[in-house]
């Protein structure tokens, strides 16, 4: 009996201790294998992902170099692919927008100074020379009405011409009386003046000159006594009925002003009173000192309130633009080298993507290449995001891959012919680099998801092309002009 007791301890003991020492040896083995995994595979400097080197050390910059591992590679689809806990991406306040293909419209801000309608302004000049016997109107800004008499001038070559009239119409030869009447209006003598001539039958020292023009004096350069002649000007004449504002704008914003955009205007003497015009002229020169692009803008002004070399505050309205891809200018990270932006790619994974940038409209900024019309752009900690997924990021958008060639592929492009009956359409798309196929019209056929009577032809689109080859391409998805609603378009939120 003691002898049984002491054989079953023995086996139990023996049983314990194998279990501990396998239990040792996983312990030792997972040990191993953890710490393989947190082995880093390399490092690379933190703003320069190409700089990598098999130790840690100092990046040209004087940084230290940050590790790389096996897990980081390993999230995702594409290099650079970051993934956040949903809860965390919420205590970030990770908030993102759709990419819109859409007309774009700016309004530009700028400042300007109000002037004489110079298209409508008159200059006084004599047509003789003499000396000024009289002046009737006083100072600049004064309101001259048409007819109405400026001056009196002496002058021996109109002495002369009133002479030869007087003589003509004495001798009762009406040849001679006409040319005679003729030479005096030539002269720059008025209708009046020479009926009073014929009545009074004598010379008239002091011949008056009367204004062509009615408006209000912008220069005066005649005064009592003064000797004239016909090179001088002796005042200049202009309506305020209706006004020229001079306006500047930047060089950048050189090709978003055209002529007939409306623009607003206000002054600082009136808060609360505006003024709408439009771009009348756009100088073909930039301003060599300030580059900058000079405008014409023309206001009426019927009450008079606009008062020349007055300082308005402009703001003008762009024409809308072709349809094109844009994001919130907010979603855009500016470095030295590169413009990207992060893309949501869903179930909370993120990556930075280089982006070609085009103008900027407002709080929107155009896309010309490196984004489609279902992706949605982060608008709010992007920052944070990009400097995790810059570290290892390619910055390429990924697209549908077969076969490892680009299969499928969003362009802009314009819908020439529809062929309901054939199931074609004939578009005339932009280039596409993926491809390294240049613009150009093609006949493609319309897949038979798609329904062909929501196309419209001569409508700008965004359209998805899909195709190994150029004998399989078919139109399988497009996008209008006119924006979807910010949740019916593809990709939603996070």
């Amino acid at each position: 009996m003691n002898r049984y007791i002491l054989t079953v301890i023995a086996l139990l003991m023996g049983l314990s201790g194998g279990y501990y020492f396998a239990l040792a040896q996983v312990e030792t083995k997972g040990g191993a294998v953890a710490a393989e995994d947190d082995k880093p595979l390399y490092w690379v400097a933190p703003m320069d992902a190409n700089y990598q080197r098999d130790k840690p050390g100092l990046s040209p910059m004087g940084m230290e170099l940050v590790p790389v591992y096996a897990a980081d590679l390993a999230i995702g689809d594409s290099p650079g692919t970051v993934s956040i806990n949903p809860e965390v991406v919420n205590n970030l306040g990770v908030r993102t927008e759709p990419v819109l293909f859409s007309p774009l419209q700016s309004v530009l801000h700028t400042v300007g100074y109000v002037s004489f309608d110079q298209e409508r302004m008159s200059d006084v000049h004599s047509r003789i020379e003499g000396w000024v016997g009289s002046v009737s109107v006083h100072e600049e800004g004064e309101y001259v009405e048409k007819g109405q008499l400026l001056y009196r001038v002496y002058s021996p070559e109109l002495l002369n011409a009133q002479e030869e009239f007087l003589i003509a119409n004495k001798s009762g030869n009406r040849f001679l009386r006409q040319a005679s009447q003729d030479k005096l209006k030539a002269l720059g003598v008025s209708p009046a003046f020479i009926e009073q001539l014929k009545a009074q039958r004598s010379v008239i020292e002091y011949v008056p000159v009367y204004a062509l023009n009615s408006g209000y004096i912008s220069q005066l350069n005649i005064r009592q006594g003064m000797f004239i002649k016909p090179a001088i000007k002796l005042m200049s004449l202009g309506p305020l009925n209706q006004v020229w504002v001079t306006a500047e704008f930047f060089e950048s914003q050189a090709d978003l002003v055209s002529v007939g955009d409306q623009v607003e205007m206000t002054l600082d003497y009136l808060p609360g009173q505006r003024w709408v015009g439009q771009v009348d002229y756009v100088y073909p020169a930039l301003n060599q000192k300030t580059r900058t692009l000079q405008v014409r803008l023309k206001f009426d002004n019927p009450d008079l309130l606009l008062k020349p070399d007055m300082f308005a505050r402009l703001a003008l309205r762009t024409k809308p633009t072709t349809p094109m891809l844009s994001v919130p200018s907010s979603a855009v990270i500016i470095t030295g080298t590169q413009s990207r932006v992060v893309v949501a790619l869903g179930k909370g994974q993120f990556k930075s993507v280089g982006v070609e940038l085009g103008s900027r409209f407002a709080d929107r900024t155009a896309v010309l290449y490196g984004l489609y019309p279902e992706d949605r752009v982060v608008t709010s900690a992007q920052f944070l995001l990009d400097s995790e997924s810059s570290i290892s990021s390619d910055f390429l958008r990924m697209t549908p891959p077969s076969m490892g060639v680009i299969d499928e592929i969003w362009t802009e492009a314009v819908i020439e012919e529809i062929d309901l009956e054939k199931q074609l359409v004939v578009l005339r798309h932009q280039a596409i680099r993926e491809w390294q196929q240049p613009s150009m019209v093609m006949e493609v056929p319309i897949s038979e998801s798609l329904d062909p009577s929501l196309l419209v032809e001569k409508s700008p689109v965004q359209v998805l092309l899909k195709g190994r080859n150029m004998g399989e391409l078919q139109l399988v998805d497009f996008i209008q002009s006119r924006p979807k609603a910010p949740g019916s378009i593809p990709g939603g939120e996070l």
